[in-house]
């Protein structure tokens, strides 16, 4: 990018609306933000957003936080994995203070709620388990042992609905998030069952939208079968459209839980019973459109026609590496160049042989993203936040390095695996047990992710690089 050859701004129609005018807006601010002098380029300001999330650790969240305050866990669990995503290790002191801090907000009746004494809920049981994951350990007061798996499972039933879909909690909505949250959470503590996922992986792909997204939900539609005297109503399946639009969040919660299904969907013996599939090619041109345009530094928004924003680096950026496990963009590694994404005039062009543009998305974050004070943000002028924080990091490392799933490390967890003496203490959660094979293969997708020689690509060099994720599931 030069500016000798200022970006072409979006282009619009001859009628201005709010939108559009914010839209230019934004564009302006994004502009004065691309280094005049590329080798006055920003780096990562690693020490600065290390002691952003140092302060709200040990000082306390600012009281703006005040609203956030049935996201606890989610507070503890951006932070942490922000420490993580920059090799940052925590003490042990601060770690037990965050296992302390968790299993306050226990349900005694099953799962995580929002904070102490809150109703339990999928989304903070997805924050917790992954904040224990962290800084837990097993033994007592380490947090890991002190979950209740035989509760939490008999919490996630209570939840699922007719449709295959879930509550997020007692009296609350489906949301297609809080089935990635269950997903996740079940797969950590070995829970998944047949009667749990049943009818998931058909609920999921129902809530793709002509766009090629993913929406929250979808409306489901219900008859009592012609030839049965039965008065159970019958799904249908023909007739569930998805509520809402393609949204970022939706989209790569549901893809990422389409993935963590696949083995229940590869073992399925039925031949009468048809599968359910998703349009791969509609969602990745979607997702391709998400990404910004040059004047607005290839950052990621989340919806068409919406403004660019830094938490879709992750939504969005981190939704491609996903589609490598579905077979797309599995050509090999690409090696680049220090030139790359140049062309003859500094121009964009499409050297990159992966499915978004890497190097711009890191230019977004490096040059917009940062906030000077430390921590990361939405967009400038925007205040850094720590939800915003980690979703950047985490955007900024799906675009520095490729992960894909790994044969030679699928092969060693085989090798590896003793599925009879694997099994937590409180086993027995239900009368519905998986099928060793299928309990297996799930292991085997969720660990045999690596990063591809060659494959990695760090604007700025070496010192901006930021941990690789093992798993885009993380």
């Amino acid at each position: 990018m030069s500016p000798a050859a200022p970006p072409r701004p979006v282009p619009v129609d001859a009628f201005p609306t709010l939108t559009s005018n914010i839209q230019a807006e934004i564009e302006s601010i994004l502009l004065r933000h691309i280094p005049s002098n590329p080798d006055d380029a920003p780096g990562l300001s690693k020490t600065a957003h290390m002691q952003f999330l140092v302060r709200n650790l040990v000082q306390g969240f600012p009281a703006r936080y005040v609203s956030q305050d049935a996201s606890q866990p989610w507070l503890l669990f951006w932070t942490i994995q922000g420490f993580s995503i920059l090799q940052v290790d925590l003490d042990p002191g601060n770690k037990q203070r965050i296992i302390n801090k968790i299993m306050e907000a226990q349900h005694p009746d099953g799962g995580f709620g929002g904070g102490p004494g809150q109703a339990a809920h999928l989304l903070p049981c997805y924050a917790s388990v992954c904040s224990l994951a962290i800084v837990g350990r097993s033994g007592p007061a380490g947090g890991w042992d002190q979950i209740d798996r035989k509760k939490m499972y008999t919490f996630f039933m209570s939840l699922k609905q007719p449709d295959g879909s879930f509550l997020v909690s007692h009296h609350g909505e489906v949301d297609v998030r809080g089935i990635y949250c269950l997903l996740v959470t079940a797969t950590l503590l070995d829970i998944l069952t047949p009667e749990l996922v049943e009818g998931t992986a058909s609920f999921i792909a129902s809530c793709q939208t002509y766009e090629g997204g993913f929406a929250s939900a979808s409306q489901p539609y219900y008859a009592v079968p012609s030839n049965s005297s039965s008065a159970k109503l019958h799904l249908l399946d023909t007739l569930r459209p998805p509520l809402g639009e393609a949204h970022g969040g939706y989209t790569f919660c549901a893809l990422a839980a389409w993935v963590l299904l696949l083995p229940f969907r590869d073992q399925d013996q039925d031949e009468e019973k048809k599968k359910p599939e998703i349009n791969v090619s509609n969602l990745l041109r979607w997702l391709v459109m998400m990404q910004g345009s040059e004047i607005e530094l290839g950052g990621f928004k989340g919806r068409t026609n919406k403004l660019v924003d830094g938490c879709y680096s992750w939504w969005c950026g981190g939704a491609f590496v996903l589609l490598e496990a579905l077979g797309l963009g599995l050509d090999g590694p690409h090696y680049h160049t220090e030139q790359e994404g140049q062309g003859e005039d500094n121009e964009w062009n499409d050297a990159d042989d992966t499915l978004f543009h890497r190097r711009a998305l890191q230019e977004y974050i490096l040059y917009a993203g940062q906030h000077p004070a430390g921590g990361l943000r939405d967009k400038p002028p925007k205040d850094a936040d720590a939800y915003h924080t980690l979703y950047c990091l985490s955007g900024l490392s799906t675009a520095q390095h490729r992960v894909s799933p790994d044969s030679a490390r699928r092969e060693k967890i085989r090798k590896a695996w003793d599925g009879a003496n694997s099994y937590a203490p409180d086993a027995k959660i239900s009368n519905s047990t998986l099928p060793d094979e299928i309990r297996q293969k799930v292991f085997e997708d969720a660990l045999a992710w690596t990063e591809e020689e060659g494959g990695s690509m760090i604007v700025g060099g070496k010192e901006n690089r930021v941990v690789c994720f093992s798993s885009p599931m993380s």
